[in-house]
C-alpha cells in the first residue's frame, strides 16, 4: 500500500500541472451535470415493510385524491370572539375560497362545514388538498399558500399557515461557514505558513465541491432526503481538511528533515496517505454498511456522505501532491526555509508539548484510565432514558409559520390535533367497507387518550373509508405511542376488511421502533468490523480491542450528552433551541456510523506512528511517546478542525440539523482529547510490548498493507533515487 501510494504522489508531484487541470475539468463537468440534472429533495420518511406505509400505500393506490400533500390553515378570532360573528365569518369563507384556487390546489374545506370548530368557536382549521406529494411542491405553490388570507388578516382574524406542505429541504447559509473559517485560522496556527494553510484549505473545498456537485447530479435519479445534502457536506468538509492536514504536515515534517520537494511529497503520500486511505475506507464502509439496516432514506443518506468521503480521500493522495509540488518550500514558516539541515536539528533537540504530555500520561497512567473510563461512563447515564422521534411542526424554532400554526392549534384544539392519525379502510366492496368502518369505530370507543374519531371520508368507488383518530397529547408524547398500539391492537379484530393506522405521528413511531431495533445489530457490525481492519492495520489483537472499547465509551458520552440538551432541555439556549424533546429517530444509528469512522481516523493517524516507530527499532514505551509526540499536535488540530465544522452547523434553524452538528461535534471532541489522546497512551503504555503482539497463524493469514511504509523505507534505501524537479 504505502509504496504504491508513494509511486502515485511522485507521478501526481511530477505531472502537477496535469492533475490540478484534470481535478478542475473534473469539477466543472459535475458542476454543469448538477445544474442540469439536480432533482427535488424529499423530507418523506418511507418505511417499507410497516403499518403505516402500508397504508400510506394503499391510501395512493385506492385513494389518490387524499394522496397529496395537505396544508392546514389555522384562523383565529380576537379574544372574546367567534368566527362566527357575522364581520367575521365572511371573511373565513373568502379565505377558503382563495385557498381553493391557490396554484396545486385541489380544493380547501369550509370549518363550518367539517366543523374543524374549537369548542368556544374561536378558532377554525382551513383543511388544504395538494394535488401532489410535498416534495412535489413547487417553491412558487408553497410561497403562494404561505402568503394567502391577507383580507383575512385585514378583517381581524389571525391567520397562520401549517401542514406538510411547508416541509422544505433545510437551508444551508453562511452562519456554518463560521466552522470554516475558525478551522481555516486553526490550520494558519498550526502550519504558521498561509500559503501551507491556504492549499489545504483549497484542497479540501475542491473535494468537497466535486463531491456535493457529484451527490446533486444524481438526484435527478436517486430521490435524496432533505438532511441527506447537509450531511454529506459536513462530512465531506471535516474529513477532506483533515485528510490534507495530515499529509501536508508529513510532508513539512519530510521538508524539515531534509528530503527534496520531490520525495518529501511522495513519501508523504505513502505513509501518512496510507493512513488516511485506511481512514477513509473506515469511513465510508461504516456508512455504506448502513444499507444493511433495510431503511431507504437512511440508506440514501449513508451513501450520499460516504460518496464525498471517497472524493476527498482521492483528492487527498492525488491533487494536494501537485498542490505541494506547486508551493514548494512556502508550505514552511519563513523561518524554516533557508535552512532546512538547522531546523531538522532544531526540531529534535526541542521536544514539544505532545511529547510531555505522553510522558505525563504514562506516569499517571492508572488514574488516567481510571478517571477517563468513570467519567465517560458517568456521562453516559442519561442515555438511559433517551427517547427518539420523528419531530413535528411543534418542535420547530419559534417565529417559523409552520411553528406559530402548530401553538395556534394547540391553543385552540389542544395538542393532540397536532398528532392526527389516520385509520386507512378498505374493502372489497363498499358494504364491506362501510361495516369495517363502523366496528373499527365501535372498538375504539372508550380508548386511553383518544380524544374522537371522525366519521368516515369515503373514496369515489367507496371501497376505501379514512377515518381520523386525535389523540389527546401531542405528537412526540409518550402517550401518544401508546395510543398507536392500543389502537392496532383494537382494530386488530376486523375481518372484513384490511385497517391499517398511519398519519405522520405513526410513521415516526413506526420509523423509530425499526431504527432502535436495528441499532444493536449495527453496533455489533461495527464494533467488529473496527476490530477486523485495525487487526489487518497494526497486526496487533489488543489494540483493535481497546480502540473498540474506547469507540463505545465516545459513543455512549456523546448519546448521554445530547440526551441532556436537546431532550431533557438544560443549557438548550446556548445551541439556540426553542423546544427540547426526543432525539430524532435516525440520530443515534447515523451517530454511531459516523463517529465510528471518524474514531478509526484518529486511531489510525496516532496509533500508526506508534506502530511505524515499534517496528522500526524503538522500544514499546519510546514508541508510544514519539507517537504521541509527532501526532498530538497534528491530531488536535484536526480534532479542533472537525470540531469546528460541525459546531458551525449548530448555527442552523432546523432543529434535526443542529442536533446532527451538536452531536458529531461533541463526538468528536470526546474522542479526540479524552479517549484518542489520553487513554489510548495510557492502555497501550500499559500493555508495553504485548499491545503489538499478533499469534504467528494470524500474522500468516493476515494480509501484509504495509500501512508504516516499512518495505518502503527499504526499497528506497536500496534503490537510486531519481532526479528531482526543481519547484
Amino acid at each position: 500500500m504505502a509504496t504504491l501510494l508513494y509511486r502515485l504522489g511522485r507521478a501526481s508531484f511530477r505531472r502537477r500541472k496535469l492533475v490540478v487541470a484534470l481535478w478542475l475539468v473534473l469539477l466543472a463537468a459535475l458542476g454543469g451535470a448538477a445544474l442540469a440534472f439536480k432533482g427535488p429533495s424529499s423530507s418523506d420518511f418511507t418505511m417499507p415493510g410497516t403499518e403505516s406505509q402500508r397504508a400510506i400505500d394503499a391510501l395512493q393506490r385506492e385513494f389518490p385524491e387524499a394522496g397529496g400533500a395537505t396544508g392546514t390553515i389555522v384562523v383565529g378570532a380576537p379574544a372574546g370572539g367567534t368566527l362566527a360573528d357575522p364581520a367575521l365569518k365572511p371573511a373565513v369563507e373568502g379565505l377558503v375560497k382563495e385557498a381553493a384556487v391557490l396554484p396545486g390546489v385541489l380544493g380547501a374545506v369550509d370549518p363550518f362545514t367539517a366543523k374543524a370548530l374549537s369548542q368556544n368557536g374561536q378558532f377554525g382549521l382551513i383543511q388544504v388538498q395538494f394535488a401532489t406529494r410535498a416534495d412535489e411542491i413547487t417553491e412558487e405553490q408553497r410561497t403562494a399558500y404561505e402568503r394567502s388570507g391577507a383580507a383575512a388578516e385585514a378583517a381581524g382574524l389571525r391567520v397562520e399557515h401549517g401542514g406538510e406542505v411547508l416541509n422544505a429541504e433545510p437551508e444551508v447559509g453562511g452562519t456554518e461557514s463560521i466552522g470554516v473559517i475558525i478551522a481555516l485560522v486553526v490550520l494558519v496556527v498550526t502550519f504558521g505558513s498561509l500559503v501551507a494553510a491556504g492549499m489545504t484549505m483549497l484542497n479540501a473545498l475542491i473535494g468537497v465541491g466535486a463531491g456535493m456537485a457529484g451527490l446533486f447530479a444524481l438526484s435527478g435519479v436517486v430521490t435524496l432526503t432533505s438532511t441527506a445534502p447537509v450531511l454529506a457536506l459536513m462530512l465531506g468538509l471535516a474529513v477532506g481538511i483533515d485528510y490534507s492536514l495530515f499529509i501536508t504536515s508529513r510532508h513539512r515534517q519530510n521538508l524539515v528533515d531534509g528530503l527534496a520537494p520531490e520525495d518529501a511529497a511522495a513519501r508523504a503520500v505513502g505513509t501518512a496517505g496510507s493512513a488516511v486511505v485506511f481512514a477513509g475506507i473506515t469511513v465510508v464502509i461504516a456508512l455504506a454498511g448502513l444499507a444493511v439496516v433495510d431503511i431507504p432514506f437512511l440508506t440514501v443518506m449513508g451513501l450520499a456522505a460516504a460518496g464525498t468521503v471517497a472524493v476527498a480521500v482521492l483528492v487527498a493522495i492525488t491533487l494536494l501532491p501537485a498542490l505541494l509540488g506547486f508551493a514548494g518550500d512556502r508550505v514552511l514558516p519563513r523561518r524554516l526555509r533557508a535552512s532546512r539541515s538547522r531546523a531538522a536539528s532544531h526540531a529534535s533537540a526541542v521536544e514539544g508539548f505532545g511529547f510531555r504530555w505522553a510522558r505525563l500520561i504514562i506516569r499517571l497512567r492508572v488514574p488516567v484510565i481510571l478517571v477517563g473510563v468513570l467519567g465517560l461512563g458517568a456521562l453516559t447515564l442519561p442515555a438511559l432514558d433517551m427517547r427518539v422521534a420523528l419531530p413535528g411542526a411543534g418542535a420547530g424554532p419559534i417565529g417559523t409559520p409552520a411553528r406559530d400554526a402548530a401553538d395556534l392549534i394547540t391553543e385552540g384544539f389542544g395538542p393532540g390535533f397536532n398528532g392526527r392519525l389516520a385509520l386507512v379502510v378498505s374493502g372489497d366492496s363498499p358494504e364491506a367497507t362501510a361495516a369495517a368502518a363502523q366496528q373499527a369505530t365501535q372498538l375504539l370507543q372508550g380508548t386511553p387518550n383518544l380524544l374522537a374519531v371522525t366519521p368516515p371520508n369515503l373514496s369515489q368507488d367507496k371501497r376505501t373509508a379514512l377515518l381520523g383518530v386525535l389523540p389527546t397529547t401531542g405528537p412526540t408524547d409518550a402517550a401518544t405511542e401508546d395510543l398507536v398500539h392500543e389502537v392496532r391492537d383494537r382494530v386488530a379484530a376486523v375481518s372484513t376488511a384490511d385497517v391499517a393506522l398511519t398519519g405522520q405521528t405513526a410513521v415516526g413511531i413506526d420509523v423509530s421502533e425499526k431504527l432502535s431495533d436495528a441499532m444493536p445489530v449495527y453496533l455489533l457490525l461495527v464494533v467488529g468490523l473496527s476490530v477486523l481492519l485495525l487487526m489487518l492495520v497494526f497486526r496487533s489483537v489488543l489494540v483493535p480491542v481497546k480502540a473498540a472499547l474506547g469507540f463505545l465509551l465516545t459513543v455512549g458520552a456523546t448519546f448521554g450528552i445530547t440526551v441532556l440538551v436537546f431532550q431533557e432541555g438544560h443549557l438548550a439556549g446556548l445551541v439556540g433551541l426553542d423546544t427540547p424533546g426526543p432525539l430524532i429517530s435516525f440520530l443515534p444509528i447515523l451517530l454511531i456510523g459516523i463517529l465510528f469512522g471518524l474514531a478509526m481516523d484518529y486511531e489510525v493517524f496516532l496509533v500508526s506512528r506508534m506502530r511505524e516507530d515499534f517496528v522500526h527499532g524503538e522500544t514499546a514505551h519510546e514508541a508510544t511517546i514519539s507517537g504521541m509526540g509527532h501526532g498530538a499536535r497534528v491530531v488536535t488540530a484536526a480534532a479542533l478542525i472537525m470540531t469546528s465544522v460541525f459546531a458551525g452547523f449548530i448555527l442552523l434553524d432546523d432543529p434535526v440539523i443542529k442536533s446532527m452538528g451538536f452531536a458529531l461535534a461533541i463526538g468528536v471532541a470526546i474522542d479526540a482529547f479524552v479517549v484518542r489522546m489520553t487513554i489510548v497512551p495510557a492502555v497501550i503504555s500499559l500493555l508495553d510490548r504485548s499491545a503489538w503482539w499478533l499469534p504467528r497463524w494470524l500474522d500468516r493469514v493476515l494480509p501484509n498493507v504495509d500501512i508504516e511504509g516499512e518495505r518502503l523505507r527499504a526499497e528506497l534505501a536500496n534503490a537510486p533515487q531519481p532526479e528531482p524537479i526543481a519547484v
